[in-house]
C-alpha cells in the first residue's frame, strides 16, 4: 500500500464510520473497484481509532462526564442523566464484545464476502427506513435508561456483519426505542467509543505483524486521515439527520447494494476477500 491509498481507505473511513451507510462495506468495496490488494479487517479495525479519537475530542464534555458519574454511581447516585448514559453505554458494548469473539473467524472471513456486504446494505437499509417513518422520535437524550443500553447493544451486533454498519444499527435500534433523530445519533456516537476501540486495540495487537514494517506507515496515515475527516462529519451529521431523518442514507444503501450485488453477478468483481489468505505484500498493485 502506497501513501495515496493509504489517504484513500482514511477519508473513506473517515466519511462512512459515522454516516449510517457502513465504513467497512466501503473499506471492502474500495479495492474490488481499484484493483488494489485488500488490507483486511485488521487494517480497517486499527484505522477506526482516528474516527474514535474524533469523538472523544468532539464530545469530551458528554463523554468525561458520563465517565465520571458512572464510577462515582458504583456506590452512590444511579439516577442523574450523566450516570444513566455512561450505564447504557457499558449495557450496550457487553453484546457485541461477546459476539465478536464468539464470530471473530466469521467476521475475518465468510462475512466479508461482497455478495454478504450487498445484502448486508439492503436490508439494513429497508430497517432503518421503517424505523424513521414510524418510530416515535419522542425521547430527548435526558431520557435515557441504563435498559435503553441493553436494546441497542443488541442492534449494534448487527455492525458485526460488514455492510450493516454500526452507526445504521445503533441509530436504528434507539430510533426504535423512541429517541428523536438527534438523540439517536448521539447515542451512536458514544456507544461507539468502547466497542471500536476495543476492537481496534484487540486487532492491532493480534496482527501487529501485518501492520508493522512496511504497512505500519500506510496504517499511521490512513487513521490520521480518517480523524480529521470524521471530526468534520460529527456536527454535520447530527444536524443533517436532525433535518432530513435517514432517508438519503436508506436511498444510497439500496442503490449500492443493488449495485454490488449485479457487478458480482456479471462476474464484473470478485466477491472473495482474499486478503486473509494471503500475506499483505509490501510492494503497490496497479488499478486494473
Amino acid at each position: 500500500m502506497n501513501i495515496l491509498q493509504a489517504i484513500v481507505y482514511g477519508i473513506v473511513q473517515g466519511l462512512t464510520e459515522f454516516l449510517p451507510i457502513s465504513s467497512t462495506a466501503h473499506l471492502r468495496l474500495v479495492p474490488s473497484v481499484f484493483g488494489w490488494t485488500d488490507p483486511g479487517s485488521a487494517f480497517t479495525a486499527v484505522i477506526q481509532l482516528g474516527t474514535v479519537l474524533a469523538v472523544f475530542l468532539y464530545f469530551w464534555k458528554d463523554i468525561s462526564s458520563a465517565f465520571i458519574a458512572w464510577a462515582k454511581s458504583l456506590t452512590g447516585d444511579k439516577t442523574s442523566v450523566e450516570a444513566r448514559t455512561g450505564w447504557a453505554v457499558f449495557y450496550a458494548t457487553i453484546p457485541i464484545v461477546v459476539l465478536g469473539l464468539a464470530l471473530h473467524k466469521y467476521i475475518e472471513g465468510p462475512f466479508r464476502s461482497l455478495w454478504v456486504i450487498g445484502a448486508s446494505l439492503i436490508i439494513m437499509g429497508v430497517l432503518m427506513l421503517v424505523a424513521d417513518k414510524f418510530a416515535k422520535h419522542e425521547r430527548k437524550l435526558e431520557a435515557v435508561q441504563p435498559m435503553d443500553g441493553v436494546k441497542i447493544g443488541l442492534w449494534q451486533c448487527l455492525s458485526l456483519i460488514p455492510g450493516m454498519s454500526r452507526s445504521g444499527s445503533t441509530i436504528t435500534g434507539a430510533l426504535v426505542s423512541g429517541f428523536d433523530r438527534a438523540a439517536a445519533a448521539r447515542l451512536s456516537f458514544l456507544m461507539s467509543v468502547p466497542a471500536v476501540t476495543l476492537a481496534g486495540i484487540y486487532e492491532g495487537v493480534k496482527e501487529f505483524k501485518k501492520i508493522s514494517g512496511d504497512m505500519l506507515t500506510p496504517t499511521l496515515v490512513a487513521t490520521g486521515v480518517s480523524f480529521a475527516v470524521g471530526y468534520a462529519c460529527i456536527g454535520w451529521l447530527i444536524s443533517f439527520l436532525s433535518k432530513k431523518g435517514t432517508t438519503p442514507f436508506v436511498a444510497y444503501r439500496i442503490i449500492v447494494g443493488i449495485v454490488i450485488l449485479s457487478l458480482c453477478a456479471a462476474g464484473k468483481i470478485d466477491p472473495v476477500d482474499h486478503s486473509e489468505k494471503t500475506d499483505v505484500p509490501s510492494q503497490t498493485n496497479t488499478a486494473s
